[in-house]
């Protein structure tokens, strides 16, 4: 995968979203929920849901792109990797906004090798 994050691997429609949430297994982190799903399309994709938590927008958007680039660089290569065809939704909890990007990078990362122990641990 190269350094664009392409819209064909975001979910960002709001139908798309709720039936992941409604459909999908949850699993939850110190800092984030994860949604995932089987997709309807043939490749994975990824969306982010950042509350704003009585946040300013400067602070939101840190997350975002913090959550959006451990998305882009793990994430997305390790499902690819693996060839499984999921729709990850990660939502961001209050806490979340303390986080450095290691912790997050740490959570995603482990929240995959629970998940998948045997499909990921060669990544």
């Amino acid at each position: 995968m190269g350094y664009g994050f392409p819209r064909s691997r975001r979910i960002t429609q709001g139908a798309e979203i709720r039936a992941i949430i409604g459909r999908g297994k949850r699993s939850r982190t110190a800092h984030l929920d994860v949604f995932i799903s089987a997709s309807p399309v043939l490749r994975s994709r990824a969306g982010l849901i950042v509350p704003r938590h009585g946040h300013r927008i400067v602070d939101r958007n840190r997350l975002k792109r913090r959550l959006r680039e451990i998305i882009r660089k793990d994430v997305l290569p390790r499902l690819d990797a693996s060839a499984a065809a999921l729709d990850i939704l990660v939502r961001a909890r209050r806490d979340a906004y303390q986080a450095s990007f290691d912790d997050l990078n740490d959570e995603l990362s482990g929240w995959m090798e629970r998940e998948w122990p045997r499909g990921f641990s060669s990544c």
